[in-house]
């Protein structure tokens, strides 16, 4: 059991106990707000943490008081060795689950389920074919489609499907996707456009929390449109339709920022703890620990530097998101 006073605490009173773990900065799409469309600077393979590293620094966290592990990319199923790694992931005392853009899930549900992986986090930015190949640039739909009601169907998972929202692009759908809801058992997550390097983002291309609120008040009706509870430390405000299957929430962190309950930690593909996805500086994690240095002070230390919000950035630097310079998001991991 983990002693209370190691768990890792900010210099807000936050605890973290979340820890989203990037297996890869490689991608089986191309989505145009993930990878800017010049392509992006990935890692020399040699600075990419190996399988061992991957775990032994997991535990690390493990033994600082994290209790889940979200794995994400890039897309983490396309690492070569993704088994081995979710196996000995599975084995640490932590709830895992997965993010994953669904294109070869199939092939992995028999195993997600025999480890007890049973979240999974879908991205899926439009219910529309041809739109999804224009943001994708890729002709998977059918793929996917296919694996997210695959995983539904199984009553074993909870998927939760992820639509990044910009105005132009997919605006349009967000009734679609609150109608999905009507009949399956899904929990579709609505999230502002956020600045990363290279993905051109302005906030007028910003689908707001009360832009989406108000397209589903209008369609399904103000008094159905249900509020409902929040678990603790969640980034979303969630909503039912009334009679409908599934739910709705939105992820405002542009609006409406969650920030004074955040418990989550980043780690790079490349070793990199990102204590917040805004943040503009890294701690290198993989170099000392290859060096065979004790890592937990300099996990302790980039918890404790944490801004109050959003990395730093206050409403003002949305005016000029170039002047704030981070990661692309692939690099990063969702």
């Amino acid at each position: 059991m983990t002693n209370p006073s190691s768990i890792l605490t900010d210099s807000h009173g936050r605890e973290h106990t979340y820890l989203r773990l990037s297996l890869t900065e490689r991608c089986n799409l191309r989505c145009t707000y993930c990878m800017p469309a010049e392509g992006a600077d990935l890692s020399p393979k040699e600075h990419i943490m190996k399988t061992h590293e991957i775990v032994e620094i997991a535990k690390q966290f493990v033994d600082l008081g994290v209790t889940k592990i979200r794995l994400t990319g890039g897309e983490p199923l396309v690492r070569k060795n993704v088994e081995e790694i979710l196996r000995s992931l599975a084995a640490l005392p932590v709830e895992l689950s997965l993010t994953t853009n669904a294109v070869i899930l199939d092939r992995y549900l028999p195993l997600l389920k025999e480890l007890g992986i049973r979240y999974l986090n879908i991205s899926l930015d439009h219910l529309d074919a041809h739109r999804f190949l224009m943001t994708t640039l890729r002709d998977d739909y059918d793929k996917v489609m296919h694996n997210i009601l695959l995983a539904e169907a199984d009553d074993f998972f909870t998927v939760k499907v992820n639509a990044v929202l910009i105005k132009g692009i997919n605006d349009m759908e967000v009734v679609d996707f609150i109608r999905w809801t009507e009949d399956k058992n899904l929990h579709v997550r609505f999230i502002e456009f956020m600045p990363f390097d290279g993905n051109n983002w302005d906030m007028s291309r910003l689908v707001s929390f009360d832009e989406i609120v108000s397209a589903a008040m209008q369609h399904f009706g103000k008094e159905n449109v249900l509020r409902i509870d929040d678990r603790p430390n969640d980034t979303s405000e969630n909503f039912r339709i009334r009679g409908h299957k599934g739910t709705f929430a939105i992820i405002s962190t542009v609006t409406r920022p969650f920030c004074s309950t955040c418990n989550r930690i980043r780690l790079t593909a490349n070793g990199r703890i990102k204590n917040c996805l805004f943040s503009g500086t890294e701690t290198d994690l993989l170099t000392p620990f290859r060096a065979g240095a004790d890592i937990r002070p300099l996990i302790k230390n980039a918890i404790r530097s944490k801004h109050a919000v959003r990395g730093g950035m206050d409403d003002s630097a949305f005016k000029n998101p170039g002047n704030h310079h981070n990661r692309s998001m692939i690099l990063i991991g969702g």
